[in-house]
């Protein structure tokens, strides 16, 4: 009896030991694992099985396949795609179908959004749009501030608020509103990725890629990438207003 309860006890021991070394060596496959499977669900999102029928609500569309890249709750965890929560919805609707006519055709739309919208009805669009501006905004991330990033935050503050006066580039808050919170097909702002705004704005500058952005394309051809990057580090910290 006893030989076999120390045994009994030798094997659990060693399958504790090895579960542990498993736990501690495994932790970082297992995360990569995770990573690798959000990134492939981004990119071969035409696999879901939700895409393609016009009968499945857009929530669950919304909660199957665009909380691959956007999260569930519209708020991305990475600055490649971006926060659509509390975005406007006149402007989602207006992307959407630019993106389904493939109006829109900057890296992000070609490589994700044009196979994704390819399916979408009306009815799905507008209840993605309406799902979306729906949620509660992302809050601003400010990070640590040191002396350079102050100076970038006042500058970009000065930018969105004043526009630069040299050579007549407007305030943003005139369409975009004074906080950011987006006017009807003018987008949020506010607590977007700043490397998502920049990417955009220099879309804006040197492509056709965003013909709806007519406007856009003529201001971002003012700015010098300081003047963008700062204006981005002022709307990613911008607390959140609904």
């Amino acid at each position: 009896m006893n030989s076999y309860g120390d045994g009994t006890s030798a094997q659990r021991m060693a399958m504790k030991t090895r579960f542990e070394h498993v736990k501690r060596t495994g932790l970082y496959f297992s995360l990569s694992l995770i990573v690798a499977a959000s990134l492939a669900a981004c990119n071969l999102p035409e696999r879901s099985r939700s895409l393609g029928d016009p009968n499945v609500a857009a929530k669950t569309l919304a909660l199957q396949v665009c909380s691959n890249c956007h999260g569930v709750q519209g708020v991305s965890v990475s600055p490649n795609f971006p926060n659509l929560a509390a975005q406007s919805q006149p402007y989602l609707v207006e992307q959407l179908k630019s993106f389904k006519s493939h109006g829109r055709s900057d890296p992000a739309g070609f490589e994700y959004m044009w196979g994704i919208s390819a399916r979408l009805t009306d009815d799905q669009i507008n209840g993605l749009a309406a799902y979306f501006s729906s949620q509660s905004p992302p809050s601003g991330k400010s990070g640590n501030q040191t002396s350079s990033k102050e100076t970038s935050f006042k500058e970009g503050q000065k930018i969105f608020e004043q526009g630069i006066a040299a050579n007549n580039t407007p305030a943003c808050s005139g369409c975009h509103g004074a906080h950011g919170e987006g006017i009807q097909q003018f987008p949020r702002l506010a607590g977007q990725h700043s490397d998502y705004i920049v990417k955009q704005l220099m879309v804006f500058q040197r492509t056709d890629e965003r013909p709806e952005g007519v406007m856009m394309k003529g201001i971002a051809h003012e700015l010098t990438p300081e003047n963008m990057r700062n204006v981005a580090a002022y709307l990613e910290a911008m607390p959140s207003t609904q």
